[in-house]
């Protein structure tokens, strides 16, 4: 800094009704764009910045009176913000990372913000695992809302039967989508250790993250601390054929735990704390068992083992604060999911259409297993986007092939700039396999390859350029 210069520091002046003005970066992301939509129904003024501005997050954000600005620089943040949201998308480096440190003004996470404005009074319920995140804290906030509790929550996706991702909510509960992924560039820790909840569901636990986690080991740490947080009048609601689940508690665990499970053929029905028995295959329907007692049956629209363990997860959780599993097992039926999460978006020329978030293996092969259970000898086509930081890292490359085994033909959307070679995988798949270096090209290949009767099925948990929406739109206009 050249002799004589001063900084100009600015510091956070709360108004006496405690209200501030607020700048988020990365406002379109997810969470973010959750926190954003709750600091405005609290009445704060809103504005934020991302690299990329589109929906449809932007339309949500811009119906709330929350101002969007592409692009991250130092003129996107307006002088008067008493406060600065980072996302931890940013880094060290980035413009307006680099503004916000120069100036001295006062800046802070998205988890810390949630945790100091959101969630102090209320009992909060957390959901966690490396896979079903997202729907079953829809379906926990699903199921509280049937019994009248109001809750708050912020949902890591469009959940369908809300009319946004976030709200405050009326009730004493609020539901949260609780990440292991780091919190900002200036707080490693896992986002969920800020959320102190009073019920934490672990529904599974599996090495990803390649970019910040070097191995399971180091992810397991992070959901010990979690443990550590949840008080013994809480509960931990735990999947009980989960090994890596258990070598966590193992490492010391203070409050009650509830473990649920499927229950196969042979199992003993008090195996778990809360058991579900398949009433259909593909899981569109189950009994429940708690305690080896049988409190009711849900028939719903869901489909595979993973969505029949998240459901049973989100009914043990409304027990634990008091809600009788049975009363709401009806609404159930009624549930409408999330988007992306094997959603339909048409048929055409006798085609069905999927768009699904799956991207890790594990969630690749149970998605999978759930729709062969339901179209029976159909032909499933999987249309593939390896857009995850793990993925596009190579990490899942060994198991990636195995996970597709259910796929009778596999289009793998096979960038230049991707770091390892797909076709080596792709060699290994069961069914037809083939490449594509572009989604345009990638849309030509499935025209070529599917014909009546068949599921295609799009999994990327990015926008893959648009393709499932331009592919149906191709087969519709013939």
């Amino acid at each position: 800094m050249p002799s004589g210069s001063r900084l100009d520091h600015r510091y956070r002046t709360v108004k006496s009704d405690g209200i501030l003005k607020l700048h988020i970066l990365g406002i379109c992301g997810t969470f973010m764009g959750g926190v954003a939509a709750l600091a405005r129904e609290l009445g704060h003024t809103v504005e934020g910045s991302d690299q990329a501005v589109y929906p449809p997050m932007s339309t949500q954000l811009e119906r709330l009176g929350i101002v969007l600005r592409q692009g991250y620089t130092a003129d996107n943040i307006s002088p008067d913000c008493e406060e600065i949201v980072v996302g931890n998308a940013l880094s060290r480096g980035n413009p307006a990372v680099e503004h916000v440190l120069d100036r001295g003004l006062h800046y802070t996470s998205g988890a810390a913000w949630l945790r100091e404005y959101v969630l102090p009074g209320r009992d909060t319920l957390a959901v966690a695992g490396t896979h079903g995140k997202t729907t079953t804290t829809t379906l926990l906030a699903f199921l509280l809302e049937q019994a009248g509790r109001k809750p708050g929550f912020l949902i890591g996706g469009v959940a369908e039967d809300f009319d946004a991702s976030a709200r405050v909510g009326e009730g004493r509960e609020f539901v949260v989508e609780a990440d292991e992924y780091d919190t900002a560039f200036f707080d490693k820790r896992s986002k969920f250790v800020h959320y102190r909840p009073l019920v934490a569901i672990l529904n599974n636990l599996e090495y990803d993250h390649a970019d910040i986690f070097p191995d399971v080991a180091a992810i397991q740490r992070q959901f010990h601390h979690l443990v550590r947080t949840v008080p013994g009048r809480g509960r931990l609601i735990v999947n009980g054929d989960d090994e890596r689940l258990r070598e966590v508690l193992a490492m010391g665990c203070w409050t009650p735990v509830e473990r649920f499970g499927l229950l196969r053929d042979g199992m003993a029905a008090n195996a778990y704390d809360w058991g579900a028995r398949l009433l259909h295959q593909d899981g569109s329907a189950f009994a429940v068992l708690h305690h080896g007692q049988e409190v009711g049956t849900v028939e719903w629209p869901m489909l595979g083992d993973h969505n029949v363990l998240n459901g049973l997860a989100a009914l043990a959780a409304c027990h634990a604060v008091g809600v009788d599993p049975a009363s709401v097992m009806p609404s159930l039926s009624r549930f409408r999911g999330v988007k992306r999460r094997l959603e339909v978006l048409g048929e055409a020329q006798g085609i069905t259409v999927y768009d699904d978030f799956a991207h890790h293996p594990t969630a690749i092969a149970t998605t999978l297993a759930g729709l062969r259970a339901k179209v029976g000898d159909a032909r499933i086509v999987v249309a593939m986007e390896p857009r995850s930081n793990s993925m596009r890292l190579g990490a899942h490359a060994d198991a990636l092939a195995p996970s597709l085994d259910a796929a009778d033909a596999v289009v793998f959307l096979h960038r230049p700039e991707l770091s390892w070679d797909a076709s080596k995988v792709m060699a290994h798949v069961r069914g037809e396999s083939r490449t594509a270096p572009t989604a345009d090209s990638l849309i030509a290949t499935l025209r070529a390859l599917t014909r009546e009767g068949d599921h295609v099925v799009f999994m990327s948990n990015g926008g893959f350029d648009g393709a499932p929406r331009k592919f149906l739109a191709q087969l519709a206009g013939g």
